[in-house]
């Protein structure tokens, strides 16, 4: 644990992390033992899995830290997010485009969920907005809904253009008579051999 002296904070014991695509680490922030005017500070590194992310829930735990921030880049936060989310910890998204321009911030990835957490505790960080969980059920049920009717839309218009196209391939071919387009005979030649021979005034032709 490495201590350190601060200014008086908004939160008490704090995370921040910063979540990558197979990985993420986290940086609690907590009250020190030897004096209560210094902090507490350790790092950790977790996966981004069911099992790494409740690993993360229980040292947290271990550590009576409620509240978690990390920043709102990509999709990668919405797995731990939404789990720690679950098991009643108080989450919240950073703003990506407000925290870049906060003092302070490290110039290296690995120093951010630290000064994150710093942010954090002083009450410098904006919450992005993020649903409920009813509200996200809602909310994939309307997609759902929404993707069905537009899949059933797509069928129907392409059921649609294939009758159209049959009905007028069998409009053409019902049109079309040979009898009265080529009223053609079988006729003996002079040889005694049938041949074709097409009558005069034949309609159609």
């Amino acid at each position: 644990m490495e201590e350190v002296t601060d200014e008086p904070l908004h939160r008490d014991r704090v995370c921040g992390i910063d979540i990558g695509k197979a990985g993420m680490v986290a940086t609690i922030r907590v009250p020190s033992d030897s004096s209560p005017v210094r902090r507490a500070a350790e790092t950790r590194s977790f996966g981004t899995t069911r099992r790494e992310v409740l690993a993360l829930a229980d040292w947290l735990r271990s550590w009576q830290v409620p509240a978690v921030v990390m920043e709102a880049t990509g999709d990668y936060w919405k797995g731990p997010f939404y789990r720690l989310e679950a098991r009643g910890f108080d989450c919240v998204l950073a703003d990506a485009r407000q925290v870049k321009h906060l003092p302070g911030r490290p110039k290296h990835d690995p120093g951010d969920p630290k000064w994150l957490a710093v942010c954090f505790e002083r009450g410098a960080v904006t919450p992005c907005f993020v649903a409920t969980g009813e509200f996200r059920v809602i909310w994939l049920h309307t997609r759902c809904r929404r993707d069905l009717t537009e899949e059933r839309t797509r069928e129907k218009d392409t059921a649609m253009v294939n009758s159209s196209a049959s009905r007028q391939a069998g409009c053409r071919a019902r049109d079309f008579d040979p009898i009265e387009c080529f009223r053609e005979d079988l006729l003996p030649d002079r040889g005694g051999h049938c041949r074709v021979r097409r009558l005069r005034g034949a309609s159609g032709c």
